[in-house]
């Protein structure tokens, strides 16, 4: 018992020390530890949780996904059965089904898609998401771009997709793309914009500026759609670059702006209504910069004037760098090339140049682009300027712009000015269309030219 009561003592001892101690403790101040002020710090920005900052493609997804069509394309061809057949044309005809995908841009039925969806068809048929199918009327094409627009009719409004504005777009935004490749309906990928203004035609005279993404693209993509996270159409899905011809990390997308204005021409005008600054442009080599005493790498030289353009007639001259359209950078002519395809003639455009170290800013009125595939030749040509045939001594003719074939491309023939085809006489592209047309296509063709250095020359094609 007195060993009991001898534990109690010892047990209320040690409670009243600790109690007394932890009292004496909590009065005491804290310490706490600030930094010096020869600490180095990195700046971080928390804004939120993972699942705040990630992107939700769902809305974006649903809001297209009715709108993108699958379009088939059925072509007729005649396939000879015997030897007279092949020779004198004839045969069993076939039937050849393409798919692709297009893009209703209006309410009232209106699908855009590519030109190589439905080059050649006999038959245009569109199914929309729900499986109901249409007959499809094609309004008009523009091969250069890669454009068509079709119609298609429906007492009841149909789900489309609005227009954004692709020169807003940035490198890293977010990106879907929507089609139906291998003939998979509705199917939504995800990717970033790569690159703007990628011209994959470098080399064939026909410069393009194409929207470059990593989102998954495959055949039957073409025509479809590529939206920003909000819904909207920035382009419409056209090309990949690959070896095995199936996607392998980037596809190509012409811009909407390209785009809308390209189908807002064919609804106006029934073609497509280019407009040009009136220039001719150059390389920045090491030679080019010593003679104009040029410092940047960047942005577009001018090499030449069209005589009576919007660019003569607003001061450009020949040694000036574009940097600029209407506050837009120009890095390379794919970023002019593709602003300008935004734009018709007649339009106003502020051009930003460099000149002798000095920025200037200049209102140029775009002229009508007016050119001629002459296909039987394999040359381009273009009206030419009063002013240019009174500098080169003629009355007459109309200029090569570059040649269409690599045959052709030998002869260097672009900068030569036609006067006559066939002994006729040549006043602007009109003539040469005529000419053309009404010729006897067993006959050779005869061309008289002067070529760049004055001289008078005469090419007969066979």
């Amino acid at each position: 018992m007195k060993q009991t009561f001898r534990l109690f003592l010892v047990a209320l001892f040690a409670g009243a020390i600790t109690l007394g101690g932890y009292k004496y403790l909590e009065g005491e101040e804290r310490i706490s530890f600030a930094p010096q002020e020869t600490s180095k710090f990195i700046p971080t920005t928390y804004l939120g949780t993972a699942a705040e900052m990630s992107t939700d493609f769902t809305e974006a997804a649903e809001k297209t996904v009715h709108a993108v069509v699958h379009v088939k394309n059925i072509t007729v061809s005649r396939q000879p059965t015997n030897i007279f057949e092949f020779f004198q044309g004839g045969g069993q005809p076939r039937a050849m089904v393409g798919s692709g995908s297009g893009v209703i841009i209006s309410p009232d039925g209106y699908i855009i898609t590519n030109n190589h969806v439905i080059a050649n068809a006999s038959n245009l048929e569109v199914t929309l998401n729900n499986n109901k199918v249409y007959k499809a009327k094609l309004i008009g094409t523009d091969p250069s771009t890669d454009i068509a627009l079709l119609k298609i009719d429906d007492d009841e409004e149909l789900p489309f997709i609005p227009f954004g504005d692709s020169n807003n777009i940035k490198i890293g935004e977010w990106v879907l793309a929507v089609g139906n490749p291998f003939n998979l309906t509705s199917t939504v990928t995800a990717g970033i914009i790569s690159a703007k203004a990628r011209d994959l035609n470098q080399f064939d005279g026909n410069p393009q500026s194409f929207i470059q993404t990593d989102a998954a693209v495959n055949r039957g993509n073409s025509g479809g759609a590529l939206v920003n996270t909000r819904g909207e159409l920035i382009g419409i899905n056209t090309a990949i670059t690959s070896e095995t011809g199936s996607f392998v990390g980037y596809s190509f997308a012409v811009p909407s702006n390209n785009a809308r204005k390209v189908i807002e021409d064919i609804l106006e005008y029934g073609n497509v209504q280019r407009g040009i600054l009136g220039i001719q442009v150059g390389n920045i080599n090491p030679q080019i910069a010593e003679k104009y005493g040029i410092t940047d790498t960047e942005g577009v030289f001018v090499g030449g004037i069209e005589k009576g353009s919007g660019a003569d007639k607003a001061g450009i001259k020949e040694g000036d760098v574009i940097k600029q359209l209407d506050g837009f950078k120009v890095s390379k002519f794919a970023d002019l090339s593709g602003y300008l395809g935004s734009k018709r003639p007649n339009d106003i455009v502020e051009v930003t140049v460099l000149r002798n170290g000095n920025v200037k800013t200049l209102a140029v009125k775009l002229i009508k682009l007016e050119t001629f595939s002459m296909d039987d030749l394999g040359l381009e040509v273009k009206n030419i300027t009063a002013e240019e045939l009174k500098e080169r001594g003629l009355k007459n003719g109309v200029i090569v712009t570059r040649a269409l074939t690599p045959e052709i491309a030998q002869y260097k023939l672009e900068g030569i000015i036609i006067t006559k085809i066939n002994d006729e006489t040549v006043k602007d592209i009109d003539d040469v269309k005529r000419i053309m047309m009404n010729r006897n296509t067993r006959t050779p063709i005869k061309m008289t030219f002067m070529d760049t250095a004055g001289s008078i020359n005469t090419f007969i094609f066979r």
